[in-house]
């Protein structure tokens, strides 16, 4: 498996470098054959690599891709000059001369059947299988949970911002205007939001399937924010739109149907049904009309759930007295229900932008 774990490498930026104590020139065939060298000038040996200074070795450690007849001393020399470079070095060995280069990785991969306990205690992670490919497996599981816990995030703080604007934008109205508009939403219409349109989905969202579409991308700089491709700006945006779209359903109930409870409902389940669908622009940047959006089965089952109990604290007599809610009539579900789909249709088109610039 070590030849494709090594192609996936490369697609992942991922740089593959073979430390070893056998010969140059078994070295250099077995890397020729896997893919790690292209030319014999990539190969160095240890007696040369010790004829070389620290400062030579940082600034051309980058063409260097076989190492042969290395000692441990070396090997941590080799580690030392990558990170010099500002990379992230994963470093695997099975044997106790492999211990000091293992600690000083950032990563240091032992071997989990041949390796020492020197080794095993010297590393962060253990290979049960002794298999290099596992660790691209590894590799690409970080990759999506990072993704996953970036796509909770930018929906939590998307939904909660446009629960914010929506109060505040209509208290700022009832300033400059003179106009009362009253308040959209009530302490416990955000309560039970929060408790059921916020974390059901958020949970789908984290129990995502890692996309192969990750492994495509190249690794992330130790420096970049967490916020990092404009995320922060999104889920401003997201926030405004989320925030926006229940506003308007609020101000149609209050000025088309006069009534402050029908308008109270209308932002309800238009904040609620918003977030329900927004869900599911995030979860992936595939069209929310690909069959890869239904995939996750608990996501599914947090969208139906949710929309069946915004129906149920709308529609059931009593629960609706609780929650001070109107049991809204055709027209007005129709509107509120359409303008939470106004954030499904501005997503679709940005992904569209972005799949054609990509």
């Amino acid at each position: 498996e070590a030849k494709q774990a090594v192609e996936k490498c490369k697609t992942a930026g991922i740089k593959t470098v073979m430390i070893t104590g056998d010969h140059k020139i078994t070295a250099t065939a077995i890397a020729k054959k896997l893919g790690i060298l292209q030319d014999e000038s990539e190969a160095i040996t240890g007696q040369e690599l010790e004829n070389m200074s620290d400062e030579e070795l940082i600034k051309n450690v980058r063409h260097y891709s076989v190492y042969a007849r290395v000692s441990p001393e070396h090997k941590v020399r080799i580690v030392k000059a990558w990170q010099k470079n500002g990379e992230i070095v994963a470093m695997t060995g099975d044997g106790v001369n492999d211990a000091p280069a293992l600690k000083k990785a950032d990563i240091g991969c032992a071997m989990g059947i041949t390796g020492t306990e020197v080794s095993k205690q010297a590393a962060d992670m253990i290979l049960t299988d002794d298999n290099y490919s596992t660790i691209i497996y590894a590799v690409k599981e970080g990759r999506g949970i990072y993704n996953n816990i970036q796509k909770c995030v930018k929906y939590l703080l998307s939904s909660n911002i446009g629960e914010v604007l929506t109060i505040f934008i209509a208290s700022l109205i009832a300033v400059i205007s003179n106009i009362n508009v009253g308040i959209p939403l009530l302490p416990i219409h955000l309560l039970w939001i929060n408790l059921i349109t916020d974390s059901l989905p958020a949970f789908g969202i984290g129990m995502e399937e890692v996309e192969d579409s990750v492994m495509k991308n190249k690794p992330r700089s130790k420096k970049t924010s967490f916020f990092a491709d404009k995320l922060g700006t999104k889920i401003i945006i997201e926030g405004f739109i989320v925030g926006g779209v229940t506003l308007i359903s609020y101000l149609l109930g209050v000025f088309v149907f006069n009534d402050q409870k029908v308008a109270q409902t209308m932002a309800f389940f238009t904040l609620s049904s918003t977030q329900l669908l927004h869900a599911y622009n995030v979860k992936s940047e595939h069209s929310i009309f690909s069959k890869y959006s239904y995939k996750n089965k608990f996501m599914n089952f947090a969208f139906l759930i949710g929309f069946l109990l915004q129906f149920m604290v709308i529609y059931c007599p009593g629960i609706n007295d609780i929650f001070k809610l109107s049991s809204l009539s055709f027209p007005q579900i129709a509107i509120a229900f359409l303008l939470s789909c106004v954030i499904v249709v501005i997503m679709e088109i940005v992904k569209l932008i972005n799949r054609k610039k990509k």
